[in-house]
């Protein structure tokens, strides 16, 4: 029987109109709870990883559960300073007077998260909607099941129902809660889904934030140090098999460095992987077998300049590198989200960046360089959500900076100070004086009242 999602909303309301939620002590205990929890299951969500995604253990901690006690830690110190109210400047028009802002949260939420870091993707929000004072409902992706059941457990053990729960299934679950009245959907996807659930929240005038995708660019410019930079692409495009959603999706290269920078990636490859990747007992794999014939596909085998090697069975694919590619081709047509990496060539940067800006808005970007002004020209011209200068994807892992895209690739940021933010409302309150009523702002007016309006406002 399918669950009543208006039921668990309305408990979940009602504990929030109680007023469970606002004090801030009991926003930390149910933080100290769940961190005490990923600490005392964390083997049990690093099998679960494992088994879904075929992590290893390093990679879980280092990329998902690691970076989770780190958001857990960084609010426990710092939400008392987040959800303070703060003083702001009041026109000598309302004297006497103080204005302030005070951030409260939004109410319930809903959270929808992806597989391809179903721990991070689902508990990080999470973690800055409960810090800001929310009850939410948690919708982990049906792709990545035994992850998904790990969250549901610990969600369970930490928290009564009507202050976070989890519904797992698939697109029919979705499309119940979708139907539902929230006062925030904070979505983590592709574009296709994140437009439907950007029409769905439309239907109630609920706000969203979509964390979503697209062809994420690598600049190397001729100015770089052409090894290390291969070191950190290739670290950053094949962590996780490539699904990654701010992995470098192709490199844009000079072409006077383009042979050096493509004999640094073998040699890193191999440095990294080495000679057969698919062996590694902690080699990662595709996610399914869809994912993994639309991976194929856009495998030009003509233009293969290594790894290539692909095991159906365990759903993997090496690292791959493919050469000559073209803006027509079929790998440059969509999000790669997988081991394969196109490397085209530029004569002019100025040729690049108008290849970048004519396409959609991208999640990051990445410009590998030693010449200042260029970092000062990319950085500014170029529209993205974020981006590393001389490195990839590292840009995400910090509580201190927002984490989001632009346009095409989302709307809406989270992590640290911006996470707690986000899942606030910050109401704008004046508290006047009654002591003392400046009449100029009541009729019937003259001129006298009309010299002091005008020479106050302006």
């Amino acid at each position: 029987m399918a669950e009543d999602y208006g039921a668990l909303i309305s408990a979940q309301r009602a504990y929030f109109q109680e007023g469970a939620t606002l004090p801030l002590s009991a926003r930390r205990a149910a933080l100290k709870t769940l961190y005490e929890a990923i600490v005392t299951h964390e083997a049990e969500i690093a099998a679960a990883l494992a088994q879904d995604l075929g992590k290893g253990t390093d990679e879980s901690y280092m990329c998902e559960i690691g970076m989770v006690r780190a958001e857990l830690t960084h609010m426990l110190k710092h939400m008392g300073k987040y959800a303070r109210a703060k003083r702001v400047r009041t026109p000598l028009a309302q004297f006497p007077s103080k204005s302030y802002t005070l951030p409260v949260p939004r109410g319930t939420v809903l959270i929808m998260s992806p597989w391809n870091y179903p721990f991070l993707l689902t508990v990080g929000p999470l973690i800055d909607a409960i810090a800001a004072g929310n009850t939410a409902i948690v919708k982990p992706s049906a792709y990545s099941p035994a992850t998904s059941a790990v969250i549901k457990s610990l969600v369970e053990k930490c928290f009564p129902r009507e202050l976070v729960a989890v519904v797992t299934g698939g697109r029919a679950e979705n499309a119940g809660l979708l139907g539902e009245k929230f006062d925030l959907v904070f979505f983590t996807g592709s574009g296709n889904v994140g437009r439907e659930v950007l029409r769905r929240c439309a239907e109630h005038l609920t706000p969203a934030v979509l964390e979503l995708g697209g062809k994420s660019p690598c600049i190397v410019e001729k100015t770089a140090n052409v090894a290390l930079a291969a070191r950190r692409i290739v670290f950053g495009k094949y962590l996780n098999c490539g699904q990654t959603c701010v992995a470098p999706d192709y490199i844009l290269c000079d072409v006077g460095v383009a042979e050096e920078l493509l004999a640094a990636l073998k040699k890193e490859i191999a440095a990294q992987f080495g000679d057969t990747p698919l062996a590694l007992p902690d080699y990662g794999k595709i996610i399914n077998e869809k994912h993994f014939d639309r991976l194929l596909g856009l495998i030009d085998r003509e233009k293969l300049a290594h790894g290539g090697e692909t095991n159906r069975e365990t759903l993997q694919i090496a690292p791959t590198v493919l050469k000559n590619v073209t803006w027509e081709d079929a790998v440059m047509g969509e999000e790669i989200f997988g081991p394969v990496l196109p490397l085209l060539t530029y004569d002019t940067l100025d040729e690049a960046l108008a290849k970048i800006t004519e396409r959609d808005k991208p999640l990051a970007l990445y410009l590998f360089t030693k010449d200042k002004k260029i970092i000062k020209r990319v950085t500014a011209e170029v529209p993205f959500g974020g981006g590393c200068i001389n490195d990839v994807i590292i840009h995400l892992a910090t509580t201190e900076m927002g984490f989001g895209g632009v346009g095409e690739s989302g709307m809406g940021a989270y992590h640290g100070r911006v996470g707690f933010e986000t899942f606030s409302h910050r109401k704008s309150i004046v508290k006047k004086s009654t002591h003392i009523d400046l009449p100029m702002r009541y009729r019937p007016y003259g001129k006298g009242k009309s010299r002091l309006i005008r020479r106050f406002l302006k």
